[in-house]
């Protein structure tokens, strides 16, 4: 199967795609090389190694990464190009587009409207992959499935596609290791909610169907403010889905939500589902059966991702609480937490069990007082320590890395002067991408130190190939 599967996804693949007339909409600006500028210093550890060109529209708003190690594919939602792009991780070259996504959807002023664009959460598990569109619904592929060519663009439809119910996007999601319970939060929901779905696992055909429809109380989670669910992640050793809430009614008591004139000054929680038995409404935190909302400290969370000894490292965010100021560690099965000065404002977060660090995409980092964001990929190791900070393109939100060849991957979106509104207005992506149509960064941490995939509960998926 694997070997039958490189003649779609190795040289092949790119040879026959250069043979049916393809041509990538980067290649003429191209011409200029990639990783220049302030986006690839000399003296960090982390390196940017190459950028990506993606065929098609330049890049213009994207959403959730996610690698594959074992089958060597990243997958990046690319809401300018209506599809999930995969790209080889082995050669750091496109391969192909996952279709049948909604694309990018404007609001009256011209700027993207997230909340119906798509596609908007991506994971997998073995063969295949799940992405979240804005039309709410959950579209599921099968990345054996041979592709055809579309203006000389290979492509796979989905296999399967389910509506959860709503009228706004599927965004982030979760798999346990097993591949067989996946957990997506439709975010934009008033109330949000999330679905908790059979998956696929190691199956050869698809046959996800929908469990429960997942809500917070009302009176942690009010209805009419416009209040989210976020990233979640699967923690193997307590068996639980950990959720990222941005904000939430009293934490502190009497804080603001929304229902006050004036800055949010609510922190977040931490939803915590046990998929072996699921709520469909969740309270305040129950120790006896470790489920239910935990208010956190100083932290109103986007990203959410697993770590070493059961911790949990959250992507708080001043877009949230313009009070947080740092990143939060908290631990699955105490639930005690530490703070990481020098970072905020990331939305996706990922841990390398590769090299034993995690990445953050820090698009919304402001620090210091900053009204503004100093967009950076952020670097922590495994003890919680701020190792560096990288500076991006604007809306460099998005990050995942390989924990085989340790590559670290970073969509940039295309120049304001190019796409308009969403666009990179610091300049730093042009250099990093070697061309003004965006791309996807590669960075690397060659390192002989670290843990194998695996090794570690993280954000790897546990799969053998076929």
């Amino acid at each position: 199967m694997l070997k039958a599967y490189g003649k779609y996804f190795g040289v092949v693949t790119f040879a026959a795609t250069a043979a049916a007339g393809m041509s990538l909409a980067t290649a003429g600006a191209a011409l200029a090389a990639p990783c220049t500028g302030p986006g690839a210093p000399t003296d960090t550890e982390t390196k940017c190694l190459t950028a990506v060109q993606i065929p098609g529209n330049p890049l213009r708003s994207f959403d959730i990464s996610w690698v594959n190690p074992f089958l060597n594919q990243y997958y990046f939602a690319d809401r300018s190009n209506a599809g999930i792009e995969v790209i080889n991780t082995a050669s750091n070259t496109f391969q192909l587009r996952l279709t049948g996504f909604v694309g990018i959807k404007l609001n009256a002023n011209g700027t993207v409207n997230n909340n119906i664009s798509g596609p908007d959460g991506v994971t997998s598990h073995g063969i295949w992959v799940y992405g979240g569109d804005g039309d709410s619904t959950l579209k599921v592929f099968n990345v054996f499935t041979p592709p055809t060519f579309t203006n000389g663009v290979p492509g796979i439809a989905p296999a399967q596609v389910i509506s959860t119910g709503g009228t706004t996007r599927v965004d982030e999601m979760a798999l346990t290791a097993d591949g067989k319970l996946l957990l997506a939060a439709n975010n934009a929901e008033d109330p949000p909610f999330a679905t908790l779905f059979n998956a696929n696992g190691d199956s050869g055909v698809s046959n996800v169907s929908k469990i429960i429809q997942i809500k917070v109380d009302p009176t942690i989670i009010p209805p009419g403010f416009g209040l989210s669910l976020e990233q979640p992640a699967w923690e193997p050793v307590t068996q639980r889905f950990y959720t990222s809430i941005p904000i939430i009614a009293n934490n502190p008591a009497g804080c603001n939500y929304g229902q006050l004139a004036g800055p949010i000054t609510c922190d977040g929680g931490m939803l915590v589902v046990d998929p072996a038995h699921p709520a469909a409404v969740y309270g305040a935190f129950d120790p006896a059966t470790n489920t239910g909302v935990v208010p956190l400290n100083n932290c109103g969370p986007n990203g959410a991702t697993v770590g070493p000894g059961s911790n949990l490292l959250l992507g708080c965010t001043p877009n949230n609480n313009p009070s947080n100021t740092t990143t939060l560690v908290i631990n699955a099965i105490n639930k005690n937490y530490s703070h990481i000065a020098g970072i905020n404002g990331s939305d996706e977060v990922w841990f390398n069990s590769g090299d034993q660090r995690y990445y953050t995409g820090s698009s919304a980092n402001r620090l210091n007082g900053a009204t503004t964001a100093t967009p950076v990929l952020g670097v922590i190791d495994g003890t919680s320590v701020l190792i560096e900070t990288i500076l991006q393109g604007s809306g460099s939100h998005s990050v995942a890395a390989d924990c085989i060849n340790n590559s670290i991957f970073v969509p940039q979106v295309a120049p304001l002067s190019v796409v308009g509104a969403g666009g990179d207005t610091t300049g730093v992506s042009a250099g990093i991408c070697g061309s003004m149509n965006g791309c996807v960064a590669v960075y690397t941490h060659p390192t002989t130190s670290g843990t194998a995939c695996g090794a570690i509960f993280g954000n790897t998926p546990y799969y053998n190939a076929p």
